[in-house]
């Protein structure tokens, strides 16, 4: 990185897909999702696999150095994932020392083949080291990317049908009867010539990638070097240790009910408030792992040359891991719309997956994961679309059945409340839209980011506990814990008022921010009720009751 630094500095000028910035201790996010998606769609238009934002240096590269945290980092990145589309965020900040100072290199994707990168609905871009909006030529260039070229459809020339694996084409004859039931006794007729263009795997008798990924014999893989046509299931301990795993590829027809046979999928077991008998379930339900599988397969971003991973962990956790962004604008607007996608990352592929009955395009496959997790009381499906992946995490169990229970069972709450509030317990953000809505419903206390679950859902599901702890106790309660502790001891330093309301501050702040909000507490006391004064110095302050005048 630190060549990478000395070398941008070399630049007689910022470019395209490099901007210096000062930004000593902050900088403006709206600012800066602009300056991103600017620079995520040049470095698409210039052919780059990414571009570069380096704060703590001037215009004129004069080296000044910042400031800014891993905290404040970790909020750019936040909300980068909020509002861009397709949900993209840095691939990687790091810090460089430079003339002993620092300097933050934040690396921006590319912009996806076929989509332009906005923020906040807008597509910007730059013309030399000026920022302004994408023109319609730049966004037109990048938009027809897809439609000029789909790898999932190219053909492999010197491929034949004798590539493909007799058994995956059987099975995939089976599936695509069960898809066209009316016609079974004609597609029986078929040669496999026939059945193959029919069911769009290859195009007019020539094997495409495609029909490599969904049929091809295991050697066949090499045909679409340097993409990786592999499949690992890794089985980890509860510590995340690795105990066991197994590699699978060609045919990715069969190797789906494979990959599903490896894992262990334990039934559990667990009463309802409302039975005195115990329901046992799958800890995975089949459906979710078929579709979280075929997702990956559908969506892998092939170019990137990785693979699908697999994670079992023996504490009930599954994680299935593919390359390439999410490209619908987010989960929730998935699940909202409950439609079809306007657009694929492999066209070719997704269609023939959905003709042998792989997938189903009506839109509904993560709502039903969603609902399937619902109904079983167990957490909703964590999706994390960071560095340029797409990650989902199913939990199999109860994490807390009183409090599962009683909130699905609450009257009028929606599934997509129920995804926000699952945001809100599992500490995750949620846009100030999505807070409004739950605020004005009163499922939802405190000031942004540090929400947390409203008195009326913690009177139901019997978290009173918990809420307080949240919520903290109002000021005026903290103000005559000061001062009653300065009457019985006659003063109170920093690090006795500290000890006595740290502990007991809402568990949503983080350390600073208690800290904070004990110095407000000390003001307001001090310099606008005029109650406590300070007889020490602003080091070591010795607070005490002021004299009545």
């Amino acid at each position: 990185m630190t060549d990478i630094l000395n070398k941008l500095l070399t630049l007689s000028a910022e470019n395209e897909v490099v901007e210096f910035k000062e930004a000593k201790t902050q900088y403006d996010k709206d600012k800066l999702g602009q300056y991103f998606s600017a620079l995520s769609n040049e470095a698409n238009l210039k052919n780059t696999e990414n571009a570069w934002l380096v704060l703590g240096v001037k215009n004129d590269r004069t080296i000044v150095g910042t400031i800014i945290n891993d905290n404040q980092l970790n909020e750019y990145k936040n909300e980068l994932a909020q509002h861009t589309s397709p949900r993209l965020s840095f691939d990687k900040t790091e810090r460089v020392e430079k003339d002993g100072k620092t300097v933050i290199l934040c690396k921006i994707p590319a912009a996806p083949q076929g989509h332009p990168v906005s923020w906040k609905g807008h597509y910007y871009g730059r013309n030399g080291e000026s920022l302004g909006a994408l023109s319609d030529r730049e966004f037109d260039i990048i938009r027809v990317q897809n439609k000029a070229l789909d790898w999932s459809a190219q053909i492999i020339p010197i491929a034949t049908l004798a590539d493909l694996s007799k058994e995956a084409i059987d099975f995939a004859r089976k599936q695509y009867i069960e898809k066209n039931k009316k016609n079974e006794q004609e597609i029986l007729q078929w040669d496999d010539v026939t059945f193959l263009n029919k069911a769009k795997v290859t195009i007019q008798n020539k094997v495409t990638r495609t029909a490599i990924l969904l049929l091809g014999k295991p050697e066949s893989d090499h045909f679409i070097n340097p993409a990786q046509a592999k499949i690992s299931w890794i089985l980890r301990d509860k510590d995340n240790i690795e105990k066991d795993y197994a590699h699978f590829g060609c045919p990715f027809i069969l190797a789906v009910n494979e990959v599903k046979d490896k894992i262990r999928n334990l039934k559990y077991r667990y009463i309802k408030d409302d039975s005195l008998f115990p329901d046992e379930v799958d800890q995975f339900d089949p459906y979710i792992i078929r579709e979280s599988l075929n997702n990956c397969i559908a969506h892998q971003d092939y170019t990137l040359n990785g693979k699908i991973n697999v994670v079992e962990r023996e504490d009930a956790m599954l994680t299935f891991i593919n390359a390439g962004s999410f490209i619908p604008e987010s989960v929730e607007h998935v699940i909202k719309s409950d439609a079809p996608e306007s657009r694929y990352r492999n066209p070719f592929l997704a269609n023939a997956m959905l003709n042998l009955n792989m997938i189903d395009t009506t839109g509904s496959g993560i709502k039903r994961m969603f609902v399937i997790q619902r109904k079983k009381f167990f957490p909703l499906p964590d999706y994390d679309l960071s560095k340029n992946k797409v990650q989902v995490t199913i939990v199999g169990r109860v994490l807390d059945l009183k409090y599962a229970i009683k909130l699905a069972q609450m009257p009028d709450l929606l599934l997509d409340e129920i995804m926000l509030l699952d945001k809100i317990a599992k500490g995750k953000s949620i846009t100030d839209e999505e807070a409004k809505r739950l605020k004005v419903k009163r499922l939802i206390e405190g000031r942004k980011p540090n929400y947390y679950i409203s008195s009326s859902v913690a009177g139901v599901t019997g978290e009173k506990a918990t809420y307080i702890k949240q919520r903290g106790f109002k000021d005026e309660h903290y103000k005559r814990m000061i001062l009653e502790y300065i009457d019985k001891y006659g003063w109170a330093s920093k690090t006795n008022i500290d000890e006595l309301l740290l502990d007991i501050l809402p568990a949503v702040l983080n350390e600073k921010q208690k800290l904070n909000k004990v110095r407000n507490l000390i003001y307001a006391l001090s310099r606008k009720e005029h109650i406590i004064e300070n007889q020490g110095t602003i080091r070591y302050p010795k607070w005490v009751r002021k004299a009545k005048t």
